[in-house]
This record gives C-alpha cells, structure tokens and sequence, in this order.
C-alpha cells in the first residue's frame, strides 16, 4: 500500500503541478493581451498627436501665408495708388499735348 499511496500522491502533485503550469499560461496570454492592447492605445495616441501637430503646423502654415498675402496685397494697393496719383498729375499735361498736335494737324491740312 505504501506504494499505492506515493503514486497516488505523485498523480496529485503531477495534477497541482499542471493546473499550475495552466494558471501560469493563463496568466502568461492575459499579460500578453494586456500588453497588445496597451501597445496598440498607445499608438493609436501617438497616431492622433502626431495628426493634431500637422494639423497644428498646417494652421501655422495658412495664418503665415495669409499675412504674407496680405502684406503683398496692401504693397501693390499702396503702388497702385502711386501710379494713379503720378498720373493723374500728367492728365492736363496729355490733354494739352494731344490738342496742340490735334491743332498742328488740323493747321497741317489746310
């Protein structure tokens, strides 16, 4: 019986021992999961804030060329404006001109 008793025993401990090595597989898949599922919430934030910084550079980018274009269009309103006033102060300067040379003709043909 002695015998009996320490396979018996054996059996037991080979049983402990593989519900054990069970619970630690077990364990072993949920860390594993848990793991693959922090890695993948973690990308998918670095996702988002590298998404949010191109966003942000992209909003930069707009604001700086909308300044620029403003500034250019003001410049070219202000040259503009020069350009119209520089003529407007040759217009009786033209209009004289082309009535001297209108009358010249006229003189010419008769």
């Amino acid at each position: 019986m002695p015998n009996q008793e320490v396979l018996r025993q054996i059996k037991e401990s080979e049983a402990e021992a593989d519900e054990i090595i069970e619970e630690a597989e077990a364990e072993a898949r949920e860390r594993i999961d848990e793991a693959r599922e922090r890695a993948e919430a973690i990308r998918e934030e670095a996702r988002e804030e590298a998404k949010e910084e191109a966003e942000q550079r992209i909003e930069t980018a707009r604001e700086e060329i909308e300044a620029e274009r403003d500034e250019i269009i003001a410049t070219g309103e202000k040259e503009r404006d020069q350009l119209e006033e520089k003529a407007d102060e040759h217009v009786e300067e033209v209009i004289e001109h082309t009535v001297e040379l209108f009358t010249e003709a006229v003189h010419a043909q008769t």
